[in-house]
């Protein structure tokens, strides 16, 4: 969506869910000037006419995201006005890796009241090496690069499908990229670009939720098919699974699961792709949690992302964290209770749980899965289960 900034006219963003994160980012992105429209799941995005160049906190503060921005505006104007993120409720996760690349790239950036304040005539290609691979910052430089003078070369870049998504997507509207997919990104600056249409690729951390529940509460005797995925992009989890017991194939645009009796405990540590999703810990917990032996779950990427341990306790779960490794004792039963969500993939790792334990559960705070997930009851409720959305929670 940002990337609709880089060039006026008329962007289509076909398969593009209805989630908070998009409506945020709509809102941004309108009160710059840009007019956005959905019909079904297709998104249609008109640049024609930006006529501010910044981003207040009031956006930037819901949804960390909203710092993608930065890029297209100093690439295409030559200024941002950007409010340092928030929108998380665990971890820091510092933006200076964005502000030390477009540094690079020859934008003046001084940080001011909380705002990032980018001024740069026009960018300069540059090299630019990444301590740590970082999907937001490779996206934020990427689309500052791909209007700036000259050669770019991005070391040590992102290759989650999502930047090869973007990419696939700057190169259709005019930039010029080499080594998409890869951890090297060439980029040859032009002047100008035109908008393009695109398809949203799947959500691989949606279509791995769905599995992990098949494999924990499915039935035995049948098969769980999640659709319109893409393999190839959550094959770490797929690989997972199969050690945890359950029976996996896949197909070009579909992956089965039948679940195991039991599961059993597998260790999983998280990496950058095409390693274990961080974003997939808390939900690999929950399955562990009524696993057959002892597990060690380790988050390289977030320190501290374990939030929703102390709530699968609250369910009966035998679980110690130390630093960055939990160790998870897999007991025969959970049983329902009241627990409290802090973060999107906590709230998909409770609601799991809670579907595996015995007696009601009830999920506070539920309004963080409409961040990443589209009606995920209605397609829990479509395999059987008993899941309801009680109206007039607070948000």
């Amino acid at each position: 969506m940002p990337a609709a900034l880089l060039a006026p006219g008329t962007f289509t963003l076909a398969n593009t869910p209805r989630l908070r994160d998009v409506t945020t980012m709509s809102r941004l992105l309108e009160s710059m000037g840009l007019v956005i429209t959905r019909s079904d799941h297709t998104l249609s995005i008109d640049s024609t006419r930006v006529s501010h160049h910044e981003a207040p906190y009031e956006h930037v503060k819901k949804m960390r995201a909203s710092i993608y921005v930065l890029g297209p505006l100093i690439g295409r104007f030559g200024q941002a006005r950007v409010s340092l993120p928030g929108g998380c409720a665990w971890g820091p996760r510092p933006v200076n890796l964005h502000i030390e690349g477009l540094r690079k790239l020859g934008a003046e950036i001084e940080l001011e009241g909380g705002y990032i304040i980018a001024k740069a005539k026009r960018l300069r290609g540059a090299r630019i090496l990444f301590d740590v691979s970082s999907v937001g910052a490779t996206g934020n430089i990427l689309m500052a690069a791909v209007l700036a003078k000259g050669q770019t070369i991005i070391e040590n870049a992102a290759m989650e499908p999502e930047i090869v998504n973007l990419a696939e997507l700057l190169v259709a509207m005019g930039a010029k990229i080499q080594g998409i997919g890869t951890g090297c990104l060439e980029v040859e600056g032009v002047d100008d670009l035109h908008p393009a249409s695109t398809v949203t690729i799947p959500d691989r951390i949606e279509a791995g939720t769905f599995l992990v529940a098949a494999a924990l509460i499915g039935d035995r005797k049948q098969k769980v098919r999640v659709e319109h995925v893409n393999p190839k992009h959550i094959g770490s989890i797929i690989v997972k699974l199969g050690d945890a017991g359950a029976h996996v194939t896949t197909g070009p645009d579909w992956v089965e699961v039948i679940a195991p009796d039991r599961p059993q405990s597998i260790n999983a540590t998280t990496a950058i792709y095409p390693g274990f999703p961080t974003d997939m810990q808390a939900q690999w917990i929950a399955l562990m949690s009524v696993a057959g032996g002892t597990s060690i779950v380790t988050d390289t990427i977030y320190f501290d992302r374990f939030m929703h341990v102390p709530e699968l306790i609250r369910l009966g779960a035998h679980i110690t964290v130390k630093e960055n490794i939990a160790t998870v004792v897999g007991v025969d039963r959970l049983m329902g209770a009241k627990v409290m969500s802090t973060d999107l993939r906590a709230s998909a790792s409770l609601i799991l749980a809670g579907l595996a334990a015995e007696g009601t559960t009830e999920v506070l705070r539920v309004y963080h899965l409409d961040r990443g997930y589209e009606t995920i009851e209605k397609k829990l409720q479509g395999l059987g289960a008993d899941i309801r959305r009680e109206a007039g929670e607070e948000f």
